[in-house]
């Protein structure tokens, strides 16, 4: 908008100026009018509408409708953001603005004391005794005229060794079939196996929560399954005894008040059993005479998540199940023991009508291999006595939303992220939400200055009371878009299915590897004109122009005239029509260099040559690899090793929208700013005088085919301003974790040969070394490019790259990336001393005469073949 812009004050105005805004929103036209009013007015109105409810099942949050009923489409409302920051800022201002963090603690649920126990004090102080308890249940089993007591529970009573002896339970309740002491205080070992053992007809027996279960759980389970045969359920898990009764226990017809019998003959109540929930039994075994249609013949809801099964084959639990004549919905982990593939499940078992919570029909349209729709969600995580800003930090992603600012000149770099308000966080997920959101900015005043930003959100189904509000947190993302594997961000998706996909990757990188053949003669000739002419360089960069000063060359600024154009700008083929760029006329760039210049292709390339070298970090494109990624990170956190990941834009430099986190629901989020690769964080890297750095060499590249590389004896170190730290309120310090500082923070320059020599004395190393080691990759890389894209070579293509390496605590160096038309400012601004061949000096002002002689003139000066 224009700087004269007016104060909006009609409808017609509003439309003009927001226009492309509304379109964007999706919100019908039909509510454009209302949205205006309400915005021009500031009328929040949801409260008269909705009503936010506790949720019973964690610490959640719901939005449920209170008014009699709501029409699709029939009402728009404004939602308030609660926060608005960028990523970078997110830390100091939770710590800084006054009771932020605590207005984002209650709206992400982590506001609640762990540390206070008055509410646990005040149960325990009215709570029965375990000897009250005991008598109880013999009263009650005598009103009821039952022989015995035969279902005991005598959960969380504070109950100890010596107190579990003395209550002598055996010789009070003999014919126990089920005993549950959960969280008690119970220890050692013998004493639990004389008591619990004396009851001979036990099925069941409970002692989670426990601390014997964690100081000796398999040498506890190894006794008592061995004094109790008749053992069907132990800690919630069968035994390899299992049959009727622990069957009837899941099918909800054994419980305290009909405990069943405990003689081992068949039950004729088991055959009204339609719903059987088998979850997260530890069931090895499926194939088992009392699981058979003989015996559960109306069993028509099966769940058998969580059980590994292993000891039956596919082929075998897809004919026990198919025997089943009234099964039609069924739960199963995909994959998993049966199989990898829902529809090849689904054609296996015709009669299944539901699987996973998904219709039949609906998974063999859309041919979904992997289906759950009762997915649960991740709830936040808190430690006692940690910070409430942490814990914010740690639980906003599930609720984050954001939005990149741009006008008519250019976009913002990095994205805004904002919290909506107590009403608008209160709306859970669904895939077949009732309700839309979406980001919206009024600007009042016509321009974006004046720009406030707002949620909408309206309904997209006819709602009723009481019915619960719900969005789609991934509106408009499909499974082409990796929609399975983004909800990870905020459920539990099966991880059976992520660690899969990664191990057939990582199986699939071992298999690569390439080698090359030794350097070739370098064929290529003086492009000098036989007649002595200097050749004309047309450029756009000031460096360039300010000391290419060889009488070989003279800068022109008619590019159609150039023998050489060296620009920074992106030469393709419609450039070259609009320009006259002919055949003949030499580029600073190469067909198809996309393949080393944008990060995801880099990795790309280098896998598709070498796999996964040890000087690459394990790389993930985002856009491709999000299911791979996934599994690397739940094996790492498995295995207890480090987790921490940055995220880079494919085509960004200076390390613009870039985050370290090993937050991996934060990884997913940050997907929604724009395409990305994550790759593993150096997190062992090797340090100067306490800093991180990173090295940038200059590779010039005269010929793809056959490969001639040089190395220019000019590098320079660039160093993070900070000490390196991996405390977690670092990450979000550019100047502790970052070493471009051209751009950002204060540049602390140091000189080649300083570097250089300090370094080896604070580490005792030979830089001749670690030298090689560089060549020798920077080699690979380019090598890789050759070999894979054959089509970036091109006889009239010269150029030079920017490689960033970084070394490890083994000095071992480790690729960033790869630059087009890198800043050579220090190359050109700088003086030095050559480090290898002999020394001499390298002055900054002939940079670009020894880079142009080397491409152009087949000359070596300070450089050298890789």
């Amino acid at each position: 908008m224009s700087a004269t812009a007016e104060r909006i004050k009609t409808y017609d105005d509003f439309v003009k100026v927001h226009g492309l805004l509304l379109t964007a929103s999706g919100l019908p036209p039909s509510l454009h009018r209302q949205l205006f009013e309400k915005l021009s007015s500031e009328t929040f109105d949801g409260g008269s509408f909705f009503q936010i409810e506790p949720f019973v099942e964690g610490p959640q949050r719901r939005l449920v409708l209170t008014s009699e009923s709501m029409a699709k489409d029939s009402n728009v409302f404004v939602i308030d953001h609660a926060w608005t920051f960028r990523l970078s800022d997110a830390y100091k201002q939770l710590v800084e603005v006054p009771s932020l963090a605590e207005r984002m603690a209650a709206i992400v649920c982590v506001d609640n004391d762990l540390n206070s126990d008055s509410e646990g004090n005040e149960v325990k102080n009215g709570k029965q005794s375990v000897f009250e308890v005991i008598e109880s249940e013999l009263g009650a089993a005598k009103e009821k005229g039952e022989g015995s007591v035969r279902w005991l529970e005598l959960d969380e009573l504070d109950i100890d060794d010596d107190t579990l002896v003395s209550l002598d339970l055996a010789s009070k309740i003999p014919s126990l079939l089920a005993l549950s002491l959960c969280g008690n205080k119970i220890e050692n070992v013998e004493v639990v196996v004389r008591e619990v053992t004396k009851f001979k007809d036990l099925k069941a027996l409970w002692l989670n929560n426990n601390p014997v279960l964690r100081k000796c759980g398999d040498q506890l389970a190894d006794k008592v399954l061995r004094e109790l045969p008749n053992l069907e359920i132990y800690n919630s898990k069968f035994t390899l005894n299992y049959g009727e009764w622990a069957l009837g226990f899941c099918g909800e017809v054994y419980d305290k008040e009909y405990p069943g019998s405990n003689k081992n003959q068949d039950d004729p109540s088991l055959q009204r059993i339609t719903s059987l929930d088998l979850s997260d039994r530890n069931i090895h075994n499926l194939i088992n005479k009392a699981f058979s249609p003989l015996r559960l013949p109306s069993l028509s809801y099966l769940n058998l998540r969580g059980n590994p099964l292993e000891q039956n084959s596919v082929g075998d639990l897809l004919r026990v199940l198919s025997g089943f004549p009234s099964l039609q919905s069924l739960e199963v982990d995909i994959p998993g023991p049966l199989g990898e593939s829902a529809v090849e499940l689904l054609e296996s078992l015709p009669l299944i009508s539901v699987l996973n919570g998904v219709m039949a029909s609906r998974i063999l349209e859309d041919e979904k291999h992997v289906v759950d729709s009762k997915l649960q969600p991740h709830l936040p995580e808190c430690i006692a006595d940690e910070p409430l800003a942490d814990r914010v930090l740690n639980a906003m992603w599930l609720y984050l939303m954001t939005y990149r600012l741009a006008d008519e000149e250019k976009i913002d770099e990095t994205s805004v992220w904002y919290m909506m308000d107590e009403l608008g966080s209160a709306l859970r997920h669904s895939d077949e939400p009732n309700f839309r959101v979406a980001p919206f900015l009024f600007m009042p005043e016509g321009m974006l200055a004046s720009a406030v930003s707002f949620s909408i959100l309206w309904p997209t189904q006819n709602v009723k009371k009481g019915d619960e509000c719900t969005r789609d947190f991934l509106f408009g993302i499909a499974e082409d878009k990796q929609r399975s594997a983004r909800l990870t961000a905020w459920f539990h998706t099966p991880e059976n299915y992520f660690i899969h996909k990664y191990e057939r990757h990582w199986n699939n990188l071992q298999s690569k590897g390439l080698s090359f053949s030794p350097t070739q003669p370098y064929p290529t000739r003086s492009l000098l004109h036989n007649d002595g002419r200097a050749l004309r360089v047309y450029t756009d960069i000031p460096h360039v122009e300010e000391f290419l000063t060889r009488s070989e060359f003279v800068i022109t600024t008619e590019l159609k005239d150039a023998d050489i154009i060296w620009t920074s700008v992106q030469v393709d083929e419609d450039m070259k029509k609009a320009t006259g760029i002919t055949e003949n006329q030499f580029i600073n760039q190469f067909p198809f260099e996309a393949c080393l210049v944008m990060k995801h292709h880099l990795a790309e390339t280098i896998r598709k040559a070498h796999g996964s070298p040890e000087w690459l970090q394990p790389t993930y494109n985002l856009e491709t690899d999000l299911s791979e990624l996934i599994g690397d990170y739940y094996i790492r956190k498995r295995d207890g090793r480090n987790n921490l990941w940055i995220l880079k834009p494919w085509n960004m430099a200076r390390t613009i929208d870039t985050t370290v986190t090993d937050n991996l629901t934060a990884i997913i989020r940050l997907m929604e700013t724009g395409p990305k690769i994550c790759q593993k964080y150096i997190e062992n890297t090797a340090l100067f005088n306490g800093r991180k750095f990173d090295l940038r060499y200059i590779v010039l590249v005269r010929s793809i085919k056959p490969l001639e590389l040089f190395l220019s004896d000019v590098f320079w170190v660039r160093l993070a301003n900070n000490q390196y730290s991996l405390e977690k309120h670092s990450f979000f310090e550019y100047e502790t974790h970052f070493t471009v500082m051209n751009y950002r923070g204060r540049l602390n320059h140091k000189n080649t040969p300083e570097f250089v020599k300090e370094f080896e004395q604070e580490h005792q190393v030979k830089w001749i070394d670690i030298h090689e080691r560089v060549k020798g990759m920077i080699r690979s890389v380019f090598g890789a490019a050759a070999v894979v894209h054959p089509e970036m070579h091109n006889p009239t293509s010269r150029a030079i790259y920017g490689v960033d390496v970084m070394l490890d605590s083994s000095f071992q160096p480790k690729l960033l990336e790869v630059t087009y038309c890198p800043d050579c400012t220090r190359a050109c601004k700088y003086d030095m001393e050559a480090i290898l061949r002999g020394g001499g000096a390298v002055k900054g002002r002939d940079f670009f005469n020894d880079v142009f002689g080397c491409l152009f003139l087949n000359e070596t000066t300070h450089v050298s073949p890789v």
